[in-house]
């Protein structure tokens, strides 16, 4: 057999195919033709009219029989246009320049393990089976556009596992019946599946380990009925979602619609036009350099958590601005964030009774905004989380039950907590053992109830007096904590407002009262009528100057008589009087005269008030020089 010539068993119009491919032109007049002839055609390579390139290049044929290249070399192009394959065509460890198959119609394809050094192009193609491209390398780019690929049942759509492409992979508009599988491959540039659709099956796009250089493309009317896999991936630069339509297996108990698990992303996550996702996005572990927008994206997994972002590593922002909807949770449990978290407009419903955002030992690295509109059903969970610049709920609305928690924020630290919802919420807002810079509100929305317990702050935005704060301090459910008065009077103490921290603190031992036993009670009682707890300290000596006044009356109405032997003193009711009310004090009038009848029981009075008055002046004295 001469390559001078094709076969003497050749029909004419396959011998015009021999031509064709010596002068590398196209053959479109060849109706039918024997895969057996083409793979002679392929593999014994007729040497090209002088001048001219030898490839194949064949449109609108059928090809007969089972086309095998398996483990062939060809050198030149294969270009198919509109051919119609009665088998799938093997190319299986072959080495190829080009391949290119468009508008094609095949019961399948199979190149795995193969090589094209160039172009790898399967492009509008209907296939009635798996393409299976397995460790498939490709020089330049591979384009699998426009294409429809119909799996049986229980088997991939496209099987590219392993595969390795140079530049780009595209796949805009492919329509596949069962998954895609890329696991473990590498693009040195973008992969596009730009909308692209998957359908039938409960996994989608299976591309755990994917490495691509540039962005990875899932939008512009991208959809999946299945789990979108991309565990582990490596992404170099954004990873798009917009306008995408993700409809997990986890609504029935599955796995959810997106699973980004422990993957690297050097640019963005932009998901913010368009995205609706059924089912949970999981991005636990996930590092992104830069931003993850998601503001106009639709969340909806309401049997469950409908964004897992654990331990989520972000450097830019998470912006979950205009019009963000989520129905389950979402859960931002030890999320580190460099720039901001952007809360604003959003509507987060937390259903059965589950937190609408779970953000515990979050780091934002600068705002964490729950305002301007964000609406919350369920609780927001903020415990022991850093914020460096401010915290804000301004204009949002907690949507809770009366009874139950609407905002816990314990053991947090922020510069600044602004706390001005659009009302006042029913529920529980618990601040308790929180340290904040600035602390902003508005008397007209303060909660319901509210835990101050342990918290601690530098200063209050507006600084109202210190008796409007006092219903601010009466609303923790769960009665008197001396520590939120403590906290108030000294900021009002260190911006120089004592007469308020008085105030504070006058209301704090009252409120303590009703915590005591009657004995200790009838005491606290007395302080409060005689010093005010030592706030009050002209009220005793109001008392004993009333005291002073009546007795010394008293006794120059009724004196006394002498006690003793010997030569009395003259005596002085006013002195004799302070002598009884002074119980530390000696002027001897006591001593040397003695009530007798009724003015036995003035002298009891004195001498009891004198006592007592002395004593509360005593720990009132205390209480004014410890205060500060």
């Amino acid at each position: 057999m001469s390559q001078d010539g094709p076969p003497e068993d050749w029909e004419p119009h396959e011998r015009r195919l021999w031509e064709a491919y010596r002068h590398g032109e196209w053959c479109a007049d060849v109706p039918e033709v024997r895969a057996e002839a083409l793979r002679w055609l392929l593999v014994a390579a007729p040497r090209p009219v002088p001048g001219r390139l030898a490839r194949l290049r064949l449109r609108g044929a059928r090809i007969t029989g089972a086309l095998d290249l398996a483990e062939a070399a060809v050198q030149g192009a294969i270009r198919l246009e509109s051919c119609r394959f009665d088998e799938p065509p093997c190319f299986d460890g072959g080495q190829f320049g080009v391949l290119q198959l468009k508008d094609c119609a095949l019961p399948g394809l199979s190149a795995v393990g193969a090589r094209v050094g160039q172009e790898c192009e399967i492009v509008g193609c209907a296939l009635d089976g798996t393409l299976n491209l397995r460790s498939l390398s490709v020089g330049t780019h591979l384009l699998l556009d426009g294409s429809t690929v119909t799996a049986p049942e229980g088997r991939a759509a496209v099987d590219a596992q392993s595969l390795a492409v140079q530049e780009h992979l595209s796949a805009t508009g492919l329509v596949c019946t069962g998954p895609i599988r890329l696991k473990s491959s590498r693009v040195q540039d973008t992969l596009g599946l730009r909308g692209a659709r998957i359908q039938g099956g409960r996994a989608g796009l299976q591309a755990p380990e994917l490495t691509v250089g540039g962005g990875l493309y899932l939008d512009r009317g991208f959809s999946s009925d299945g789990t979108i896999n991309l565990y582990g991936a490596s992404i170099g630069g954004s990873l798009h979602l917009e306008d995408a339509t993700l409809t997990g297996a986890d609504a029935r108990g599955g796995e959810p619609a997106l699973q980004l698990l422990c993957a690297s992303v050097d640019g963005d996550i932009q998901a913010g036009a368009g995205l609706t996702v059924r089912g949970s996005v999981d991005m636990r572990d996930t590092s992104v350099r830069g931003s993850v927008v998601l503001g106009r994206a639709r969340l909806d997994h309401p049997a469950g958590t409908a964004l897992k972002a654990h331990r989520l590593h972000v450097g830019g922002d998470l912006d979950c601005r205009d019009g963000f909807v989520a129905r389950g949770t979402v859960d931002l449990c030890d999320a580190r964030i460099g720039g901001s978290v952007l809360l604003e407009g959003a509507e987060l419903t937390g259903l059965a009774g589950a937190a609408a955002l779970r953000a515990n030992g979050i780091e934002v690295g600068a705002e964490f905004n729950c305002c301007d509109g964000l609406t919350a059903h369920g609780r927001i969970s903020l415990s022991s989380i850093t914020v460096r610049a401010r915290l804000c709920f301004e204009n949002a609305l907690l949507d809770v039950p009366a009874g139950e928690r609407a905002l816990i924020c314990r053991r947090s630290a922020a510069a600044e907590l602004t706390l001005k919802p659009r009302q006042a919420p029913d529920g529980i807002v618990d601040l308790s053992h929180t340290r904040i810079g600035v602390l902003r509100d508005d008397a007209a929305t303060w909660p319901r109830a509210l835990v101050l317990e342990g918290l601690a702050y530098d200063s209050t935005k507006p600084a109202l007096p210190g008796r409007r704060r006092l219903t601010w301090l009466d609303r923790d459910p769960a009665g008197f904590a001396p520590q939120p008065y403590e906290q108030l009077a000294a900021n009002y103490q260190r911006h120089g407002r004592d007469a308020d921290a008085r105030v504070v603190l006058l209301a704090k031992q009252r409120r303590r009262r009703t915590t005591l036993a009657w004995p200790a009670r009838v005491w606290s009682l007395l302080q409060d009528l005689t010093v005010g707890y030592g706030y009050r300290p002209l009220r005793a000596v109001l008392l004993l100057a009333v005291f002073f006044t009546v007795g010394t009356a008293l006794f120059a109405t009724w004196p006394p008589v002498p006690d003793g032997d010997g030569v009395p003193p003259d005596f002085q009711p006013a002195v004799y009087t302070l002598d009884l009310l002074l119980p530390v004090v000696d002027f001897g009038q006591e001593r040397a005269f003695a009530a007798h009848g009724a003015m036995q029981w003035a002298v009891v009075v004195l001498v009891s008030a004198g006592w007592i008055l002395a004593t509360t002046a005593a720990a009132g004295a205390n209480r004014v020089l410890r205060r500060s």
